[in-house]
């Protein structure tokens, strides 16, 4: 885990009372709000199960003696509420919110709107409390948030952002150099139109700062806007792309968790991935999963992000 913000966001975040724990990419990045000495504490996103023990020792340092009030989600990607019961059991008075859209799914718990059996990643049961609703206001670290819906990539999830201050937390909305997958397009839906308008909403709401759900917060958002709309263009008009890279993204996050994997269990696993399974996957692949899989695991050796040791695959 690296230290943020650097020294040139720290005047921008110090009055804000939050701070940034940047993780990897198989966890999404926590925001810290502390409240006035002897208040509560509140965190955006929780990153993904099999780290919530990091999770909560990095808190535990965060709060310096704080009680955690508030979880707040910014969607309900295994990656960004993973450590949400980790952290309702370190402690028991803490009130989960989340996206209105997703809230009655994780009431209910409904792994296969959650995406969780649909992405083949785990996500332990956990209590929510409250709904972030689009055009609603949440006070964290003593300062006024507006939440906004942003469709694409997540079509339940909202994004914060403080006004006077300009500064955003973005979930998987926008990053820096990379755009986040669109899952609808891999269930047959339109997906690029909504991320492409959650840029246009960013875009209007002009933020001088965007912390994102993965990397490092940044400041250059005309140009991290421009990389995103010259990428989801692109997509939008060659999909065969976007299932090819959602099937090589699947892949990686696979072994990021496992770390190591026969080749043989890797490819089945994938192959027998609901997101694989789907048709407008097949159709785009051109090929069924048996097929077209063996085919992923090489273009990522090829391309140096995996490797083959033996009879196993092992990240680079």
């Amino acid at each position: 885990m690296q230290a943020v913000p650097a020294p040139n966001l720290a005047s921008v975040f110090e009055p804000l009372h939050l701070q940034v724990l940047q993780r990897d990419w198989l966890s999404s990045n926590q925001v810290v709000f502390l409240d006035a000495p002897g208040g509560g504490a509140s965190v955006v996103d929780t990153g993904y199960s099999s780290h919530a023990p990091q999770t909560v020792a990095l808190l535990e340092t965060a709060l310096q003696g704080r009680r955690l009030a508030r979880i707040l989600n910014t969607h309900l990607h295994s990656d960004h509420c993973g450590g949400n019961r980790a952290l309702q059991a370190r402690w028991p008075q803490v009130q989960t919110w989340v996206p209105q859209a997703a809230f009655e799914k994780a009431r209910h718990w409904d792994q296969e709107r959650l995406t969780y059996r649909l992405t083949g990643q785990t996500c332990h049961p956990f209590q929510v409390d409250h709904a972030l609703q689009p055009g609603q206001a949440v006070e964290l670290g003593g300062h006024t948030w507006q939440v906004h819906g942003v469709g694409g990539h997540d079509p339940d999830a909202v994004l914060l952002f403080q006004a006077e201050h300009r500064v955003m937390i973005s979930g998987d909305a926008l990053w820096r150099n990379k755009v986040a997958l669109t899952f609808p397009e891999l269930d047959g839906h339109d997906g690029f139109g909504p991320a492409l308008a959650a840029l246009d909403l960013i875009e209007s709401l002009a933020p001088a700062v965007v912390i994102p759900g993965h990397g490092e917060p940044f400041c250059e958002v005309e140009d991290a806007l421009a990389i995103s709309r010259k990428r989801l263009q692109h997509l939008r008009a060659h999909p065969a792309h976007h299932a090819r890279h959602a099937l090589r993204v699947m892949m990686v996050f696979h072994l990021l968790e496992h770390r190591r994997r026969d080749r043989q269990a890797l490819c089945a696993w994938l192959a027998e991935c609901p997101l694989a399974q789907r048709e407008a996957v097949r159709q785009l692949m051109q090929a069924e999963p048996q097929a077209f899989v063996p085919r992923i695991l090489q273009s990522l050796v090829d391309d140096g992000v995996v490797q083959l040791q033996g009879a196993d695959v092992v990240m680079a």
